[in-house]
Formats: C-alpha cells, sequence, structure tokens
C-alpha cells in the first residue's frame, strides 16, 4: 500500500539445492510502475517538504474523473485530521498522485502517507464499484511510493510548479473540459497563493459554485513559506519538464 516497511531480519539457510541465488530470483515488485528500492528510507528532516508520488495499479487508473476526484478529495479531509503530517499542495493525474507534504517525523511521514493511501484506496474502490456496478476490492496505490525531500527554495519551487502544473506536462490542459480552466481543476492549484498572474491571491477567487477544492494546510515549513522570496512565483502556463 505504498508504505515504508521496515526490514525484517532474515535467517541464512546453511545448506542450498540448486547451486545458490539465482539471478531474478525472489519476490517481484507489485504495480505496474513498482520498483522503488525496498531498502530503508533515510531519515527525515521535518524541516523539509517531501515530494510524494505515488502511483495507482490495474483498473483504478483513470483518476481524472468526478467520480474519483471526490474519492480522493475524501481522503484529504481524513489525512487532514492528523497533527504530525500535512498536505500542503497536490495533484490527481490518470495513473498517479502527486503530493507535496510536511510531517514531523519520519514515522510521521510513513504513517501520514499510508493512512492517505488506506483512505484513498477505500474511497476510489467503492467510487468504481458505483459506477459500474460490480463491487471493486484490493490495491489501489503501488506498494512502494517514491519521497523525495526538498531541502531548498529552489527545489521547493521547482516541485510546486512540476506537482500544480502537471496536467500541461502529460497534455491534460488541452481536453476539452479543461481548456476554460487558468489552473488544473484536478490539484490544490485553485487555492494557491504563488501564481505569478495573481499575486498574493489565488487564482480562482471566488471559486465556481459547484466546485469543491482539494484540503490542503497552510505551510508550516520556512522552505514552504518562504521560497518565493529567493526565486519567481510560478506562471498558469508554465509547462514543467521532467522531474
Amino acid at each position: 500500500m505504498g508504505t515504508a516497511r521496515e526490514k525484517r531480519g532474515q535467517v541464512e539457510m546453511v545448506f542450498r539445492t540448486h547451486g545458490g541465488k539465482r539471478r531474478g530470483a525472489g519476490r517481484k515488485p507489485k504495480g505496474k510502475r513498482a520498483g522503488e528500492s525496498h531498502a530503508a528510507r533515510p531519515a527525515h528532516d521535518p524541516r523539509h517538504p517531501v515530494h510524494v508520488t505515488m502511483r495507482v495499479v490495474g483498473s483504478a487508473s483513470g483518476l481524472r474523473r468526478r467520480d474519483t476526484y471526490f474519492a480522493i478529495r475524501e481522503a484529504t479531509l481524513v489525512t487532514a485530521r492528523r497533527e504530525d503530517f500535512r498536505i500542503a499542495q497536490m495533484s490527481i493525474q490518470q495513473d498517479h498522485i502527486h503530493l507535496i507534504v510536511e510531517a514531523d517525523s519520519k514515522r510521521a511521514l510513513s504513517n501520514g502517507v499510508r493512512g492517505f493511501s488506506i483512505s484513498a484506496a477505500r474511497q476510489i474502490n467503492k467510487a468504481i464499484t458505483a459506477r459500474g456496478g460490480d463491487r471493486r476490492t484490493g490495491r489501489v496505490i503501488s506498494d512502494r511510493y517514491h519521497a523525495r525531500p526538498l531541502t531548498s527554495p529552489r527545489a521547493v519551487r521547482n516541485a510546486i510548479a512540476y506537482t500544480l502544473s502537471n496536467w500541461r506536462h502529460h497534455g491534460e490542459d488541452r481536453a476539452p473540459l479543461a481548456r476554460t480552466w487558468k489552473v488544473d481543476p484536478f490539484s490544490s492549484g485553485a487555492v494557491f497563493f504563488g501564481w505569478k498572474e495573481l499575486e498574493g491571491s489565488p487564482v480562482l477567487w471566488p471559486l465556481p459554485p459547484t466546485y469543491h477544492p482539494l484540503i490542503v494546510f497552510r505551510p508550516r515549513t520556512w522552505l514552504l513559506q518562504s521560497w518565493h522570496q529567493f526565486h519567481p512565483l510560478i506562471s498558469v502556463r508554465e509547462v514543467p519538464g521532467h522531474h
């Protein structure tokens, strides 16, 4: 479920039967894009925000729909109850989710991502079941997630631009229903205050009456609060490259 698993001690067998360790043997990664290292994650510095990328598996892909949007939004509501883990920015792509988070400790980071994954999986399965009539159960989020600490104002600026403008990177801004939006409606961009075009204000204000934004926290870390003092604000037309 995309959690940071503690490595369990393994007992080495005294005897072998087929010439020892074979290339390619062992448990295979789960999920279409699974492949993140299962090595222990480095220590987490609570002063540093983290860019988390989570990928979905199998028939759960295709997240940019109204029902799955509200399913994931429900998971942000559940996550908002935590005191030690905060989602500051996020976006929903077809087969993955970007989060920029703050966490008070390494354990808080791991538990926070895991809690969000579990809640999102439950709600997405419920939405898919309601849509198709057949009850869907099982994993939704890949068994590992990618977590990149953001240790400088430039890194924070680049990660926010990549997260909120990722729809332009994937061409989702050219979809018919998206052409009237200045920012990605499947992101927290509607309530982001760092857009160049409207400095100090959200791009969409007041919000459309039928639009319910994703639930994110105002940042507490200095890096998320102050990156714009050192680097340019982000344009709504910016197209991020590979990150």
